[in-house]
C-alpha cells in the first residue's frame, strides 16, 4: 500500500471487507514467517558492485590519483560545509602516504570551520599515528589554545606525552590545563597521574587546588579517602573537619556526615561516630537526612546499647511524624501520636512543645465536625500536665485556654466543661468548679451539661442543690421526659412520694413531649409500685382518653390481672372486651387481631377452656381479596388503573353487618368439595 495516500488505501480496505470470503477454515498447507523470508531471500537480484582495478605501472597510479582527486575536489566544491567529505578526502590521501596533500586538505577544511572537533581530532590522530611528534605537539598547542574547554584534546596531549615518558611535560601540560579550572574529571585525571608516579605531595597540592575550586562535598570525601588509603588517618579526619567547616551549617549535606562517621566506625571510634550522627542531625533538616538517619539506625544497631537503640527508633518515628505534618497541619490524629510517642520518651519540654504546636493549629471554620478532634488535643494536654507532671495550674490555664477558645455562642462541648470540673473537684476547689459548671449553664446550656452538673451535685449528696438543678432543667426543656422522670425517681428515693406524684402530674400535663409513651409508662410503674392500683387504673383511662393505641389495652388488662385481688380476672378480660369494641368501632383489624391474640394468651394462661372458646370464636379469618389501584399521578401522564390483590381479615361478629358473607362462605365450601 501507499502510505503517501492514506484515503486510497482506506478504499482498498473497505473494498476487501466487502469481498465474501467462501472458506474461513486453515488452509491445508501452512506457510511460516521464515519460509516467506527465506522465498525473499532467494529471489533477491544480486547488486551490480564495481569491478576490481589493477594499476600495473606509475603512469596509471597517477592517472587514477588524478582522477580520484578531481572527484574529491568536485564533491567539495558542491558541499564545501560537509566535513565528512573533508575527512574522506583527507582520509584518502592519507592511505596514499601523501600527509602532506592530508596535511592541506586538514588546513583548508580549518578554514571552512576553525572549531570543528572531529578535524582537529582526525587531524592530530593522523599525526600521532605517523609518528611525527613534533607536528602533534604543534597541533596540540594549537588545539587547546582555540578550544580550552574540550577536555579531550588535553587528555590525548598528556597521554601523548605520558606515553613517551616525558612526565615533566607532561605535568606542564596539566598545570596549563588546571589553569582554565575544568570540570572534577580532569583534576582526578591529574591527581591520578601523580599517583601513577607516586608524587603523594603533588597529589595533595593537586586535592587542595581542587576543592577550593569544586568545594563539593563529594570532592572533600574523594581527598579523605585518598588520605586514608594511604594511612594518613589524622589528616583524613582533618580534612573532615575542614570540609564541615568550609561548608558550613546552609549548605550541609548528610553524605560529608556519612562518609565521616562510616570513617571514624572503621577506626573502632564508635564514640566519635555517635557524635558525627548526632551532630548532623540536629543541623540538617529533617527533610534532607532521610539517608543519614537510615545509617544512623543501622550503626546503633551494630553499635549500641538498648537505650541507644530506643533513641533511634524514637527519632525514625519522629521524623515521620514531621513528614506527615508537613503536608497536612490539620491531621489531628497525627498529632495525638506524636504526642503518645514523646510521652513515652519521658521528656516534658518536648511533649510541650508537640502539644504546643498541635493546640495551635484552630480548625479553619467554625463547624462542630471539623472540632471533635482537635478538641480532645487540649484534653490530652491537660491530662498530661496534671497527671504526668502535677503541675496542676499549667493544667487550669489549659483547660481554661480550651474554654475560652470554642465559639461558646455557636456550639460548645460539654465533655470540656465537665473535665474542667472534676479537675477542681480534685483540687478540692467545690466551688470553681460550680462556678464553672453555672457559666457553662448559663452560657450554652445542654442536656449532657445539666444531666452532669445534677450527677456531681447527687454525689456531694447536695439534694437541694440537685432539685434546683432539674427545675432550671426543665424551665429550659419542659418537652424532656427523661429529665422530669430522674427528677421524679429522685423524689421517690428520698421517700417523698407526694413531690414524686405532683412532678409526674405536672409532665404529662405538658403540651409538647418528646417520648409521651416513656413517661406515662414510668408514671404508671411509680404508681404500681406503691401499691395505688386506683390511681394506676385512673392513669390508663386518661392515657387512653389521649391515644387508644392497642398497646396500652394491653398494659391495662395485664395490669388487672396482676392486681392481687379477687375476681381482676373478669375485669382485665372487660378492658379486653372493651378495646375489642374500641378496635371494631375505630375499624383498625390488625390492631383487633393483636389485641384477640394477648386475649388469648391471657386465657391460656389464666382463663378456663370456656372462656378461652369463647376467645377462639373472636378470631377472625384471613381472606384473599382483589382490589383497583388507580394510578400516583391520578391518570395525568397516561397511566391505566390495575388490580392487585390482598389479605383481610373477617372477623365472626362482623357476619351481621355483612349479609353476603353467608352466600360467600358457601361459594368457598363448595369450590374445596369440587377440588377434593
Amino acid at each position: 500500500m501507499d502510505k503517501s495516500n492514506p484515503k486510497a488505501n482506506n478504499k482498498r480496505r473497505s473494498i476487501m471487507n466487502r469481498i465474501p470470503i467462501k472458506n474461513k477454515n486453515a488452509a491445508p498447507v501452512q506457510i511460516s514467517a521464515e519460509q516467506i523470508l527465506r522465498e525473499a531471500k532467494e529471489r533477491q537480484e544480486i547488486a551490480i558492485k564495481a569491478p576490481k582495478q589493477k594499476i600495473h605501472d606509475h603512469a596509471e597510479l597517477m592517472e587514477y590519483r588524478g582522477r580520484k582527486r578531481k572527484e574529491f575536489e568536485d564533491r567539495i566544491q558542491r558541499s564545501r560545509l560537509h566535513i565528512n567529505e573533508w575527512l574522506k578526502y583527507a582520509t584518502w590521501e592519507e592511505g596514499q602516504d601523501e600527509l602532506q596533500r592530508a596535511r592541506s586538505i586538514y588546513e583548508r577544511a580549518l578554514q571552512v570551520d576553525s572549531n570543528n572537533a572531529t578535524l582537529y581530532l582526525k587531524y592530530v590522530e593522523m599525526e600521532m599515528k605517523h609518528k611525527n611528534i613534533a607536528l602533534a605537539r604543534n597541533l596540540f598547542d594549537r588545539i587547546v589554545t582555540i578550544l580550552p574547554r574540550r577536555d579531550q584534546f588535553w587528555l590525548k596531549y598528556t597521554y601523548m606525552e605520558e606515553m613517551l615518558e616525558e612526565v615533566a611535560r607532561a605535568r606542564q601540560i596539566f598545570e596549563r590545563w588546571m589553569q582554565w579550572e575544568p570540570e572534577e574529571e580532569a583534576w582526578m585525571a591529574y591527581v591520578k597521574f601523580e599517583k601513577r608516579y607516586k608524587e603523594l605531595e603533588r597529589a595533595r597540592v593537586v586535592y587542595e587546588r581542587f576543592v577550593h575550586i569544586h568545594p563539593e562535598p563529594k570532592n572533600w570525601i574523594k581527598w579523605a579517602e585518598f588520605e586514608e588509603r594511604e594511612g594518613k588517618t589524622e589528616k583524613a579526619r582533618e580534612i573532615f573537619t575542614r570540609a564541615i567547616e568550609v561548608m558550613g551549617e546552609e549548605l550541609m549535606e548528610q553524605r560529608l556526615f556519612i562518609s565521616f562517621a562510616k570513617f571514624e566506625t572503621r577506626l573502632k571510634e564508635t564514640d566519635r561516630a555517635r557524635v558525627i550522627y548526632k551532630y548532623a542531625l540536629d543541623r540538617i533538616p529533617r527533610s534532607k537526612s532521610q539517608a543519614l538517619y537510615n545509617q544512623y539506625v543501622q550503626f546503633e544497631k551494630q553499635f549500641g546499647d538498648k537505650d541507644g537503640i530506643e533513641d533511634v527508633v524514637v527519632g525514625k518515628r519522629r521524623l515521620q511524624y514531621e513528614a506527615d505534618l508537613e503536608t497536612n497541619l490539620k491531621n489531628y490524629d497525627t498529632w495525638f501520636d506524636y504526642g503518645k510517642l514523646e510521652e513515652s520518651t519521658g521528656d516534658v519540654d518536648r511533649v510541650r512543645e508537640v502539644y504546643e504546636r498541635a493546640i495551635a493549629q484552630v480548625p479553619p471554620a467554625q463547624e462542630k465536625r471539623l472540632w471533635r478532634r482537635y478538641i480532645y488535643l487540649w484534653i490530652k494536654y491537660a491530662l498530661f500536665e496534671e497527671l504526668e507532671t502535677h503541675d496542676y495550674e499549667r493544667a487550669r490555664q489549659v483547660y481554661k485556654g480550651c474554654i475560652k477558645l470554642i465559639p461558646h455562642k455557636k456550639f460548645t462541648f460539654a465533655k470540656i466543661w465537665l473535665l474542667y470540673a472534676k479537675f477542681e473537684i480534685r483540687q478540692l476547689d467545690l466551688s470553681a468548679a460550680r462556678k464553672a459548671l453555672g457559666m457553662a449553664i448559663g452560657m450554652c446550656p445542654k442536656d449532657r451539661l445539666f444531666k452532669g452538673y445534677i450527677e456531681l451535685e447527687l454525689e456531694l449528696r447536695a439534694i437541694d442543690r440537685a432539685r434546683t438543678l432539674y427545675s432550671k432543667y426543665l424551665e429550659w426543656s419542659p418537652s424532656t421526659c427523661a429529665a422530669w422522670i430522674k427528677f421524679a425517681e429522685l423524689e421517690s428515693e428520698l421517700q417523698d412520694t407526694e413531690r414524686a406524684r405532683a412532678i409526674f402530674d405536672l409532665a404529662v400535663s405538658q403540651p409538647e413531649l418528646d417520648m409521651p409513651e416513656i413517661l406515662w409508662k414510668a408514671y404508671i410503674d411509680f404508681e404500681v409500685s406503691e401499691e395505688q392500683w386506683a390511681h394506676a387504673r385512673s392513669l390508663y383511662k386518661q392515657l387512653l382518653e389521649r391515644t387508644a393505641h392497642v398497646k396500652v389495652w394491653i398494659s391495662w388488662a395485664h395490669f388487672e390481672a396482676s392486681v392481687p385481688e379477687e375476681g381482676q380476672a373478669d375485669v382485665a378480660r372487660d378492658v379486653f372486651k372493651k378495646g375489642s369494641q374500641t378496635m371494631k368501632d375505630q375499624g383498625l383489624k390488625e390492631e383487633r387481631v393483636i389485641l384477640l391474640e394477648a386475649w388469648k394468651e391471657f386465657e391460656q394462661a389464666q382463663g378456663t377452656a370456656e372462656s378461652l372458646k369463647k376467645v377462639q370464636d373472636l378470631m377472625p379469618k384471613m381472606v384473599k381479596k382483589r382490589r383497583q389501584v388507580e394510578p400516583a399521578d391520578g391518570g395525568a401522564a397516561g397511566g391505566s388503573s390495575h388490580m392487585e390483590e390482598y389479605y383481610d381479615y373477617i372477623f365472626p361478629d362482623d357476619q351481621k353487618e355483612q349479609p353476603n358473607f353467608k352466600l360467600l362462605q358457601m361459594v368457598q365450601q363448595w369450590k374445596a368439595g369440587n377440588n377434593k
